[in-house]
Parts: structure tokens; sequence; C-alpha cells
């Protein structure tokens, strides 16, 4: 064990309206023997930030981290890291670690409720309600469905978990299908499988980070490719599909429908066609809401900061990204 415990800061920014005070009061839960401190203002930031060695939080201006003279490691507070200055938190040797498995249970429940709403026309009883109109209307059932999952990282795997007990077929894609997973076929992106899954898809469900090889990954022909009863689900990033091309399908009817957690542009503008298709559902980029975030998430980071007291080490941490 190292001579001195680590001090844990904890930066200002809340995610989903929930105050940091919680995060840092859950750390303090679990390590009651090191020095967790919440900054407030910004300028408790640069002062704090100086002799931190563990820094946690849901983004670091490249600004702050001139401050950061002792910073051994930056504990991002989301799943994807592609906002933070990493190539200067490299050159500075600081380790970054993610809140993958985070949101896992919440996504796949946010998923499920998407396809069920899709499969039993949830929105369309809604509507009625809302005029008071008692006036029966056909649906569609789960079972037998093929539903293929883009990304089987924890939110795809838990989305594949919570589908299992409906009796339907599953189809992972991930850059790596020798990896296997949660589903009952796992295929990669490369050749022609990925283009046969779509063509016997009904619910496709995106939980994909946005990289390169998947920004524009569902398209007009991707679109095309799909069955004209097909839903599109995505709570990845909204740049992973061409926003004009499903905006195209939608009105032909080309799909049934898209369930879309994130858009491209985001927030998404009043004026945009989008908001007034009656084959839509639209939630602002709530799947990743849980009351059990800043929980979750501090079990990892404590995980991590137990390490490093125990071992002295900053390498080979649960959610480590970098380097």
């Amino acid at each position: 064990m190292t001579d001195t415990l680590t001090d844990v800061l904890v930066l200002r920014k809340d995610t989903h309206g929930v105050p940091t005070t919680e995060y840092a009061d859950a750390l303090r839960a679990r390590l009651p023997e090191n020095d967790v401190t919440l900054a407030r203002t910004p300028g408790e930031e640069r002062e704090l930030i100086e002799d931190a060695e563990v820094v946690a939080g849901m983004v670091l201006d490249d600004s702050l981290v001139d401050y950061a003279a002792e910073m051994k490691v930056f504990a991002c507070a989301y799943a994807g890291v592609g906002h933070l200055p990493l190539n200067k938190l490299r050159e500075k040797g600081v380790t970054v670690t993610n809140a993958s498995g985070v949101h896992g249970p919440n996504m796949g429940e946010h998923v499920l409720g998407n396809i069920l709403t899709f499969a039993r026309r949830f929105n369309r009883g809604f509507r009625q309600q809302q005029r008071r109109e008692w006036r029966h209307y056909q649906t569609h059932e789960l079972q037998g469905s093929t539903v293929t999952i883009v990304g089987l990282g924890p939110i795809g795997q838990a989305a594949a978990e919570r589908l299992d007990a409906f009796g339907v077929e599953t189809v992972g894609v991930r850059y790596t299908p020798e990896k296997g997973g949660p589903t009952d076929e796992v295929i990669g992106f490369d050749g022609d499988a990925f283009d046969d899954a779509l063509a016997r898809s009904d619910y496709v469900v995106l939980a994909c980070p946005l990289t390169d090889e998947t920004e524009g990954l569902i398209g007009r022909d991707e679109l095309m490719t799909l069955p004209p009863h097909a839903v599109l689900v995505n709570v990845a990033r909204g740049k992973v599909v061409d926003t004009d091309a499903l905006v195209s399908a939608l009105r032909s009817n080309t799909i049934r429908g898209a369930a879309l957690d994130v858009t491209d542009p985001e927030p998404l503008p009043e004026d945009h066609p989008l908001w007034n298709l009656g084959n839509v559902q639209i939630t602002p980029h709530n799947a990743g809401h849980t009351p059990e975030y800043y929980e979750r998430l501090a079990d990892i980071v404590a995980e991590n900061v137990r390490r490093i007291d125990e071992t002295g080490e900053y390498e080979g941490l649960r959610n480590q990204v970098q380097p």
C-alpha cells in the first residue's frame, strides 16, 4: 500500500440535472479514508486540480489540463471520451478511464420500451386517448421477430439480454465477431453479412460508438435494404444515421418507423420535419438517465482508487481506455 491515500477531485459539471454533490457523496461513502473534494466553481477547479492525482468529471477543458500538475488519472463520467483533449492527456502521462457499463440496465430498458411501443403501437393508443377516442386498431407481435443490435458493448449486451425473454432471434454486429456475445448470431461489419442481417430484420438497434467507421453507417442504401415493416432504434449517436435519408425513408414508408433518442443535429431544431412524422418516437437524449448513475459510476472509480492505493500503479485500471 502507498504511504498516503490518493486524493480525488470531482469537477462541477453535472449530468441529467443531478447535482455532482451526489457523486462526491457516493465516492466518500466508498472511500471513507480518502480525501474526496468537490470543486464548485471554475476558480476552485483551477486551484484544486493542481494537487489532485485522480480527477473525476464529465468534461475536462484543454485549458484546465494546464493546471493539473499532479494528475495521474482522469475518470471520465461518460462512456465516450472523444470530447476530451486525449492527445494532451497522453503527453502528460495521464491514464483515462470511462463509464462503460454504467448505462447498461437503463438503456437496455429504453431500447426494450421503444421496441414494445412499436410492436404494440402504444403511441397510437396514446394519441387516441388524448382524443378520447375508443376505436380498435391493429398491432404487431414481438415474438418471432428478428432484432439486429449494432454494437455489443455493455448497452448492446443489456438490450440483447432483456430481449431474450420475448422469443426473438437476435443478431449482434461488432468489429470482432470472434469474441461472440449474448445474441443468437454475431457478425462483423465487413462483406455481405451486415446487409443480409438488415434485410431480415424487423428491428435494428444502434448501440455503437460514433467512429469514422460508424458515422453515416445507416444511409439511403441501408434503409432501402431493410424490410418495409422494419423499425430503427437509435440510442448511439445521431451521426450514425444519415438524417436526410431517414426522413425520406420515413415519409415514403420505406421503413415503418424510428425511435430516436439521439439526432443529427442535436438538439433537434423546432422546425425539423422529424418532429411532425407520426411514425417517429423522439426522446431528448434521455436514455442514459438513471437514478443509479452516480452510484454505479462511484463503484468503478472507487475500485480504481483502492487499486492505486494498494499497488501504487496507474495502469490496468477498470475501464481504462488510454494509454
